[in-house]
């Protein structure tokens, strides 16, 4: 009895140790993955990188982990003339992560995430500069906010010889065409003058890609919430080199 009691304590040391290496070389995993996607994506702050299932071992014997969370506090991309905007919040899981030679993630059989975009940035991507429309008369977007019922409303300020006029409220649609996100007035605002829609639309209507999103992820929907537009990401067999 004394010697089975002796095994069983020596099975449960040898088993905590397994365990505690296990949790050891994950956690190294996740920090220098960390580091790395800090690097090569230009990022203020070090991402958290969660390394899902167990044993971490196994996995990284087999040379493909199971399912990998990313959450990215604030990435950049650009807006329209090159203008600096963020997505916040970026939470992106990988899922059958293929390991090259060296242990480094190399692809992914799966990638999904959602972040947002607030409309004070998203709002970069409009015609924020004042445009032409008609003789003496220009206008510009001035605002972004929700506008309920899956809109966004945009505050226009019209202007008449240089001289500005009260501004109108504009609801638009937001929806994803090509992996680009696309704003589409539901109805045209009076400029107070005689002005064609399509003019009248060189305001209201934009398009913004994200293509500054890691290499990769695709835009596949959005989401007009009262923080900002949530959007979706995804992607199919992404190659992970450069992240």
């Amino acid at each position: 009895m004394r010697a089975v009691r002796t095994l069983l304590v020596v099975v449960l040391v040898i088993g905590g140790l397994l365990v505690a290496a296990d949790r050891v070389a994950v956690n190294i995993a996740e920090d220098r993955t960390a580091d790395g996607l800090r690097s090569s994506q230009g990022l203020d702050a070090t991402p958290d990188v969660t390394i899902h299932g167990f044993p971490f071992l196994t996995q990284l014997a087999g040379g493909e982990l199971e399912d990998v969370g990313l959450g990215i506090p604030e990435f950049p991309v650009s807006g329209a003339d090159g203008r600096d905007m963020a997505v916040e919040d970026l939470d992106v899981r990988l899922g059958g992560v293929r390991l090259d030679a060296g242990m480094t993630p190399s692809r992914a059989a799966e990638v999904d995430g959602t972040g947002l975009i607030r409309y004070d940035q998203l709002l970069k991507a409009a015609r924020s500069e004042p445009q032409d429309v008609a003789p003496g008369v220009s206008a510009a977007v001035v605002g972004l906010s929700h506008g309920g019922d899956g809109r966004i409303k945009l505050t226009v300020r019209p202007s008449l010889l240089g001289q500005e006029l009260p501004t109108v409220d504009v609801l638009s649609r937001v929806d994803v065409e090509d992996g680009e996100l696309r704003v589409r007035a539901d109805a045209l605002p009076d400029l107070g003058a005689d002005v064609a829609d399509r003019t009248v639309r060189s305001v209201t209507d934009f398009d913004q890609a994200l293509a500054d999103l890691p290499d990769g992820l695709e835009l596949s929907e959005v989401d007009p919430t009262a923080d900002g537009v949530r959007i979706t990401v995804t992607g199919k067999d992404v190659n992970l080199s450069g992240w």
